[in-house]
């Protein structure tokens, strides 16, 4: 493992450790949420960035980005904390709605859901296959090749010996 550690000296200085000290070193991090992230100061923008924070989580769990959405959610709680309730009402709505999302991510309820939206798949028993469509792009011609004829390099005006 290679770890870079800073020192007086301005260059930076490589460790290499055996990786021992990973439990110790895991046991002081957490996972980051978004509730330690800084806050804007003035209320309008408090309430831009809950919304653009509903959007990413919305995203996120669209995509199934789970540990984005977690971030997400935990980012608009901090920031809905932070905005008076009469102000946040849709967004609350919004929310509570991503939340149920995210928390039935699991459930057999949404296995099932997903298992109903795959196709089934269409198997043939018998009979002919269908025949290979042909393509209807026509296919690049080479390039003509240039006649050169008989030339001679002249090996003098090079700078080399007279050939025999």
């Amino acid at each position: 493992m290679v770890r870079r550690s800073q020192s007086s000296n301005p260059r930076s200085v490589v460790v290499l450790s055996a990786g021992t000290d990973w439990g110790t070193r895991a046991a002081g991090q957490r996972r980051g949420s978004g509730a330690e992230s800084s806050i804007p100061r003035r209320q309008p923008a408090r309430i831009k960035a809950l919304q653009r924070t509903i959007e990413v989580a919305r995203t996120a769990i669209n995509g199934k980005r789970w540990h984005e959405a977690r971030y997400a959610l935990s980012r608009a709680r901090a920031l809905t904390d932070a905005l008076p309730a009469d102000l946040t009402v849709q967004e609350r709505e919004q929310l509570s709605a991503l939340r149920k999302k995210f928390a039935a991510r699991n459930t057999p309820a949404a296995k099932n859901a997903r298992q109903a939206k795959q196709p089934a798949p269409a198997g043939r028993t018998g009979g002919k296959k269908p025949a290979a469509k042909k393509s209807t792009t026509p296919k690049p011609r080479p390039a003509p090749v240039r006649e050169l004829g008989d030339r001679v390099i002249n090996r003098a005006a090079l700078g080399y010996g007279p050939t025999d």
